[in-house]
């Protein structure tokens, strides 16, 4: 939960609904007086507002949503074995350096 007076509230309204719509909750303060918690609704729906979500960060640029579905053996394949070791590659990149 966080907490905010009237003032903080005003100035970052977004932010603060941003930080309400993901679930969490505000607390508003009238100087030292809690008055009000500012709370997430309550869908009628199933609840799962996630497509929404990826929907907003995809418009903000933070990510870009693959369009072809995944190979069937994607989580079942060997993970690709590394030709040298990493250790050694930073070590001989140390000593280059110096």
């Amino acid at each position: 939960m966080k907490c905010a007076k009237i003032a903080e509230l005003k100035n970052n309204l977004s932010r603060l609904l941003a930080y309400v719509r993901r679930g969490g909750t505000v607390r508003v303060f009238d100087r030292d007086t809690p008055i009000a918690d500012v709370v997430p609704c309550r869908t009628t729906g199933t609840g799962d507002d996630s497509e929404a979500w990826l929907a907003a960060l995809e418009r903000d640029g933070f990510l870009k949503r693959g369009t072809d579905p995944l190979p069937a053996d994607f989580l079942t394949r060997k993970l690709p074995r590394a030709r040298a070791s990493v250790v050694q590659a930073l070590l001989d990149e140390r000593d280059e350096s110096r």
